[in-house]
Protein backbone atom coordinates (compact mmCIF):
# COMPACT_ATOMS: atom_id res chain seq x y z
CA UNK A 1 0.00 0.00 0.00
CA UNK A 2 1.13 3.42 -0.70
CA UNK A 3 2.38 5.72 2.26
CA UNK A 4 -0.01 8.87 1.01
CA UNK A 5 -3.15 5.84 0.57
CA UNK A 6 -2.53 4.69 4.38
CA UNK A 7 -2.37 8.23 5.41
CA UNK A 8 -5.37 8.93 4.12
CA UNK A 9 -7.63 5.70 5.61
CA UNK A 10 -5.36 6.65 8.78
CA UNK A 11 -6.64 10.47 8.66
CA UNK A 12 -10.41 8.79 7.79
CA UNK A 13 -10.81 6.72 10.94
CA UNK A 14 -9.34 9.16 13.03
CA UNK A 15 -11.73 11.85 11.80
CA UNK A 16 -15.03 9.69 12.23
CA UNK A 17 -13.94 8.23 15.50
CA UNK A 18 -12.86 11.96 16.69
CA UNK A 19 -16.63 13.12 15.46
CA UNK A 20 -18.42 10.12 17.09
CA UNK A 21 -16.85 9.96 20.63
CA UNK A 22 -18.90 13.36 21.50
CA UNK A 23 -22.01 12.31 20.27
CA UNK A 24 -21.83 8.98 22.22
CA UNK A 25 -20.92 10.58 25.57
CA UNK A 26 -23.63 13.78 24.71
CA UNK A 27 -26.41 10.82 24.43
CA UNK A 28 -25.25 9.23 27.97
CA UNK A 29 -26.15 12.59 29.18
CA UNK A 30 -29.26 13.22 28.27
CA UNK A 31 -32.03 12.94 30.50
CA UNK A 32 -34.35 9.78 30.39
CA UNK A 33 -37.60 11.70 31.02
CA UNK A 34 -36.88 15.96 30.67
CA UNK A 35 -39.16 17.55 33.48
CA UNK A 36 -42.17 19.55 31.76
CA UNK A 37 -42.57 23.18 31.78
CA UNK A 38 -43.65 24.60 35.28
CA UNK A 39 -47.41 24.95 35.63
CA UNK A 40 -48.17 28.79 35.55
CA UNK A 41 -50.21 28.35 38.73
CA UNK A 42 -49.28 27.11 42.24
CA UNK A 43 -51.48 22.92 41.68
CA UNK A 44 -51.16 21.25 44.78
CA UNK A 45 -51.33 17.47 44.42
CA UNK A 46 -51.62 15.35 47.51
CA UNK A 47 -49.77 11.83 47.86
CA UNK A 48 -51.36 9.26 46.48
CA UNK A 49 -52.54 10.80 43.55
CA UNK A 50 -49.58 9.91 41.41
CA UNK A 51 -48.59 6.57 43.12
CA UNK A 52 -48.99 4.64 40.09
CA UNK A 53 -46.32 6.68 38.03
CA UNK A 54 -43.92 7.14 40.66
CA UNK A 55 -44.38 4.51 43.69
CA UNK A 56 -45.49 4.37 47.02
CA UNK A 57 -42.50 6.17 48.43
CA UNK A 58 -43.80 10.29 49.39
CA UNK A 59 -40.15 11.08 48.56
CA UNK A 60 -40.47 9.75 44.60
CA UNK A 61 -44.37 11.32 44.50
CA UNK A 62 -42.79 14.46 45.19
CA UNK A 63 -40.35 14.42 42.89
CA UNK A 64 -42.31 12.72 40.12
CA UNK A 65 -44.65 15.99 40.85
CA UNK A 66 -41.98 18.37 40.37
CA UNK A 67 -40.75 16.45 37.07
CA UNK A 68 -44.56 17.03 35.59
CA UNK A 69 -44.49 20.74 36.21
CA UNK A 70 -46.15 20.62 39.67
CA UNK A 71 -44.20 23.57 42.13
CA UNK A 72 -46.46 22.94 45.82
CA UNK A 73 -47.59 20.50 47.85
CA UNK A 74 -50.85 19.73 50.01
CA UNK A 75 -51.29 16.89 52.79
CA UNK A 76 -53.95 17.03 54.64
CA UNK A 77 -52.84 14.20 57.16
CA UNK A 78 -49.26 15.82 57.75
CA UNK A 79 -49.54 16.40 61.54
CA UNK A 80 -50.27 12.57 62.04
CA UNK A 81 -46.87 11.53 60.36
CA UNK A 82 -43.67 11.22 62.18
CA UNK A 83 -41.67 14.15 63.41
CA UNK A 84 -38.79 12.81 61.14
CA UNK A 85 -41.09 11.91 58.28
CA UNK A 86 -42.28 15.71 58.24
CA UNK A 87 -38.65 16.95 58.37
CA UNK A 88 -37.43 14.80 55.23
CA UNK A 89 -40.51 16.45 53.01
CA UNK A 90 -39.58 19.36 53.83
CA UNK A 91 -36.38 19.19 53.33
CA UNK A 92 -36.88 17.40 49.92
CA UNK A 93 -39.57 20.50 48.88
CA UNK A 94 -36.95 22.68 49.87
CA UNK A 95 -34.38 21.26 47.37
CA UNK A 96 -37.19 20.77 44.67
CA UNK A 97 -38.58 24.37 45.18
CA UNK A 98 -41.74 23.51 46.18
CA UNK A 99 -44.18 24.98 47.90
CA UNK A 100 -45.98 23.51 51.18
CA UNK A 101 -50.01 24.18 50.76
CA UNK A 102 -52.37 23.39 53.53
CA UNK A 103 -52.43 20.66 56.32
CA UNK A 104 -55.41 20.08 58.89
CA UNK A 105 -54.91 21.05 62.18
CA UNK A 106 -55.90 17.72 64.10
CA UNK A 107 -58.87 18.69 66.91
CA UNK A 108 -59.24 15.77 68.47
CA UNK A 109 -62.67 14.86 69.62
CA UNK A 110 -63.01 11.97 67.59
CA UNK A 111 -64.99 14.23 65.01
CA UNK A 112 -67.14 15.25 67.61
CA UNK A 113 -65.63 18.50 68.76
CA UNK A 114 -67.69 21.30 67.45
CA UNK A 115 -66.72 25.07 68.38
CA UNK A 116 -70.64 26.17 67.77
CA UNK A 117 -70.66 24.81 71.49
CA UNK A 118 -68.58 27.13 73.60
CA UNK A 119 -67.98 24.34 75.61
CA UNK A 120 -63.91 24.77 77.52
CA UNK A 121 -62.86 20.85 76.64
CA UNK A 122 -63.96 21.83 73.12
CA UNK A 123 -61.51 24.59 73.00
CA UNK A 124 -58.88 23.18 74.90
CA UNK A 125 -58.74 20.51 72.53
CA UNK A 126 -58.47 23.13 69.31
CA UNK A 127 -55.90 25.48 71.24
CA UNK A 128 -53.76 22.40 71.88
CA UNK A 129 -54.04 21.53 67.87
CA UNK A 130 -53.12 24.88 67.23
CA UNK A 131 -50.01 24.94 69.49
CA UNK A 132 -48.91 21.37 67.71
CA UNK A 133 -49.45 22.92 64.35
CA UNK A 134 -46.82 25.46 64.64
CA UNK A 135 -44.27 22.69 64.86
CA UNK A 136 -45.60 20.70 62.07
CA UNK A 137 -45.36 23.91 60.15
CA UNK A 138 -41.80 24.55 60.24
CA UNK A 139 -40.60 20.73 60.46
CA UNK A 140 -42.40 21.38 56.45
CA UNK A 141 -42.02 24.91 55.90
CA UNK A 142 -45.92 25.68 55.35
CA UNK A 143 -48.18 28.60 56.10
CA UNK A 144 -51.64 27.57 56.14
CA UNK A 145 -53.50 25.11 57.84
CA UNK A 146 -57.08 24.41 57.48
CA UNK A 147 -59.53 24.55 60.43
CA UNK A 148 -63.11 23.13 59.84
CA UNK A 149 -65.35 24.18 63.51
CA UNK A 150 -67.70 21.53 63.50
CA UNK A 151 -71.24 20.83 63.68
CA UNK A 152 -73.60 23.17 64.64
CA UNK A 153 -74.82 23.11 68.20
CA UNK A 154 -78.66 22.99 67.87
CA UNK A 155 -79.48 23.56 71.55
CA UNK A 156 -78.24 27.48 70.98
CA UNK A 157 -79.12 30.03 68.41
CA UNK A 158 -76.95 30.92 66.07
CA UNK A 159 -75.86 34.03 67.04
CA UNK A 160 -74.39 32.60 69.97
CA UNK A 161 -72.89 29.53 67.87
CA UNK A 162 -71.22 31.87 66.07
CA UNK A 163 -69.98 34.48 68.89
CA UNK A 164 -68.38 30.91 70.77
CA UNK A 165 -66.82 30.46 67.13
CA UNK A 166 -65.58 33.70 66.53
CA UNK A 167 -64.20 34.23 70.43
CA UNK A 168 -62.28 30.41 69.84
CA UNK A 169 -60.52 31.46 66.32
CA UNK A 170 -59.63 34.51 68.42
CA UNK A 171 -57.74 32.45 70.63
CA UNK A 172 -55.91 30.32 68.21
CA UNK A 173 -54.74 33.38 65.91
CA UNK A 174 -52.96 34.67 68.95
CA UNK A 175 -51.14 31.37 68.59
CA UNK A 176 -50.43 31.60 65.09
CA UNK A 177 -49.61 35.18 64.81
CA UNK A 178 -46.23 35.60 66.39
CA UNK A 179 -44.73 32.87 64.18
CA UNK A 180 -46.95 34.47 60.52
CA UNK A 181 -48.97 31.51 60.18
CA UNK A 182 -52.48 31.47 59.16
CA UNK A 183 -55.16 29.40 59.70
CA UNK A 184 -57.95 29.16 56.93
CA UNK A 185 -61.53 28.25 57.60
CA UNK A 186 -63.30 25.58 55.23
CA UNK A 187 -66.89 25.94 54.62
CA UNK A 188 -68.26 22.63 53.44
CA UNK A 189 -70.73 20.51 51.86
CA UNK A 190 -70.14 17.23 53.64
CA UNK A 191 -73.17 17.26 55.50
CA UNK A 192 -75.97 20.05 56.79
CA UNK A 193 -75.13 19.27 59.95
CA UNK A 194 -72.06 21.33 59.85
CA UNK A 195 -72.25 24.78 61.18
CA UNK A 196 -69.59 26.31 58.41
CA UNK A 197 -71.16 25.90 55.23
CA UNK A 198 -70.98 29.31 53.06
CA UNK A 199 -68.51 31.74 51.92
CA UNK A 200 -70.21 35.05 53.16
CA UNK A 201 -70.68 32.90 56.56
CA UNK A 202 -66.95 32.76 56.73
CA UNK A 203 -66.17 36.11 55.63
CA UNK A 204 -68.04 37.52 58.58
CA UNK A 205 -66.48 35.42 60.97
CA UNK A 206 -63.04 36.60 59.35
CA UNK A 207 -63.90 39.99 59.87
CA UNK A 208 -65.07 38.95 63.57
CA UNK A 209 -62.20 37.60 64.56
CA UNK A 210 -59.87 40.37 62.50
CA UNK A 211 -56.92 38.92 62.61
CA UNK A 212 -54.16 38.28 59.47
CA UNK A 213 -53.85 34.66 60.84
CA UNK A 214 -57.45 33.49 60.05
CA UNK A 215 -58.90 33.86 56.72
CA UNK A 216 -61.29 32.21 54.76
CA UNK A 217 -60.44 28.48 52.10
CA UNK A 218 -62.53 28.92 49.27
CA UNK A 219 -63.03 25.57 48.08
CA UNK A 220 -64.67 25.58 44.73
CA UNK A 221 -65.97 22.43 44.49
CA UNK A 222 -67.84 22.64 48.11
CA UNK A 223 -68.89 26.06 47.13
CA UNK A 224 -70.57 24.96 43.77
CA UNK A 225 -73.05 22.80 45.74
CA UNK A 226 -73.45 24.95 48.55
CA UNK A 227 -74.12 28.42 47.03
CA UNK A 228 -72.78 28.59 43.65
CA UNK A 229 -72.37 32.36 41.63
CA UNK A 230 -68.67 31.31 42.11
CA UNK A 231 -67.12 34.14 40.26
CA UNK A 232 -69.36 36.35 41.85
CA UNK A 233 -68.54 35.41 45.54
CA UNK A 234 -65.34 35.26 45.18
CA UNK A 235 -65.10 39.04 44.05
CA UNK A 236 -67.38 39.16 47.24
CA UNK A 237 -65.09 37.65 49.93
CA UNK A 238 -61.72 38.45 47.77
CA UNK A 239 -59.86 40.27 51.18
CA UNK A 240 -60.43 37.35 53.04
CA UNK A 241 -59.45 34.71 50.67
CA UNK A 242 -56.16 33.11 50.98
CA UNK A 243 -56.17 29.94 49.77
CA UNK A 244 -57.97 28.06 47.54
CA UNK A 245 -58.69 24.54 46.58
CA UNK A 246 -60.04 22.56 43.11
CA UNK A 247 -62.34 19.47 42.58
CA UNK A 248 -65.05 19.57 39.31
CA UNK A 249 -68.52 18.62 40.67
CA UNK A 250 -70.10 16.64 39.95
CA UNK A 251 -67.89 13.79 40.78
CA UNK A 252 -65.14 15.75 43.02
CA UNK A 253 -62.52 14.98 40.05
CA UNK A 254 -60.36 16.49 37.88
CA UNK A 255 -61.15 20.09 36.11
CA UNK A 256 -62.70 19.16 32.67
CA UNK A 257 -64.61 16.00 34.30
CA UNK A 258 -67.34 18.22 35.61
CA UNK A 259 -69.45 21.10 35.04
CA UNK A 260 -67.38 24.24 36.49
CA UNK A 261 -65.90 26.15 34.00
CA UNK A 262 -62.30 26.04 35.47
CA UNK A 263 -60.43 27.67 33.06
CA UNK A 264 -62.65 31.08 33.52
CA UNK A 265 -62.16 30.76 37.21
CA UNK A 266 -58.15 30.12 36.83
CA UNK A 267 -58.10 32.89 34.36
CA UNK A 268 -60.52 35.76 36.64
CA UNK A 269 -58.47 34.54 39.90
CA UNK A 270 -54.87 35.19 38.23
CA UNK A 271 -55.89 37.93 36.80
CA UNK A 272 -57.53 39.61 39.80
CA UNK A 273 -54.86 38.40 41.96
CA UNK A 274 -51.84 40.28 39.66
CA UNK A 275 -53.34 43.13 39.70
CA UNK A 276 -53.54 43.04 43.75
CA UNK A 277 -49.80 41.55 44.01
CA UNK A 278 -51.70 38.51 45.49
CA UNK A 279 -50.61 34.65 44.31
CA UNK A 280 -52.02 31.78 45.64
CA UNK A 281 -51.82 27.96 46.30
CA UNK A 282 -54.50 26.10 44.58
CA UNK A 283 -55.31 22.62 46.39
CA UNK A 284 -56.10 19.96 44.43
CA UNK A 285 -58.22 18.23 46.73
CA UNK A 286 -60.29 15.70 44.50
CA UNK A 287 -59.50 12.04 42.96
CA UNK A 288 -58.67 11.05 39.72
CA UNK A 289 -61.48 10.69 37.21
CA UNK A 290 -59.66 7.39 35.40
CA UNK A 291 -57.32 4.51 37.39
CA UNK A 292 -53.99 3.80 36.89
CA UNK A 293 -51.57 5.54 35.20
CA UNK A 294 -53.78 6.51 32.05
CA UNK A 295 -55.46 8.12 35.26
CA UNK A 296 -52.91 9.60 36.07
CA UNK A 297 -51.64 10.91 32.58
CA UNK A 298 -54.79 12.03 31.60
CA UNK A 299 -55.40 14.43 35.23
CA UNK A 300 -52.29 16.02 34.15
CA UNK A 301 -53.15 16.54 30.40
CA UNK A 302 -56.16 18.37 32.02
CA UNK A 303 -54.37 20.76 33.94
CA UNK A 304 -52.38 21.47 31.16
CA UNK A 305 -55.47 22.32 29.33
CA UNK A 306 -56.70 24.53 31.24
CA UNK A 307 -53.64 25.71 32.81
CA UNK A 308 -53.49 27.14 29.05
CA UNK A 309 -55.77 30.10 29.84
CA UNK A 310 -53.92 31.73 32.52
CA UNK A 311 -52.11 34.76 30.78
Amino acid sequence: MERRNFLKKGLAVAGASSFAAPDVAFADKKPKNPPKAKFKLNYAPHFGMFKNSAGESEIDQLKFMADQGFMALEDNGMMGRPADMQEKIGKEMTRLGMKMGVFVIDKGGNGKNTLAAGKKEHLDIFLNGCKRAVDVAKRVNARWMTVVPGDFSRNLPIGIQTGNVIEALRRGAEIFEPHGLVMVLEPLSDTPDLFLRTSDQTYMICKGVNSPSCKLLYDIYHMQKNEGHLINNINLTWDEIAYFQIGDNPGRKEPTTGEINYKKIFEHVHQKGKAAGREFIWGMEHGNAKPGKEGEQALIAAYREVDNFVV
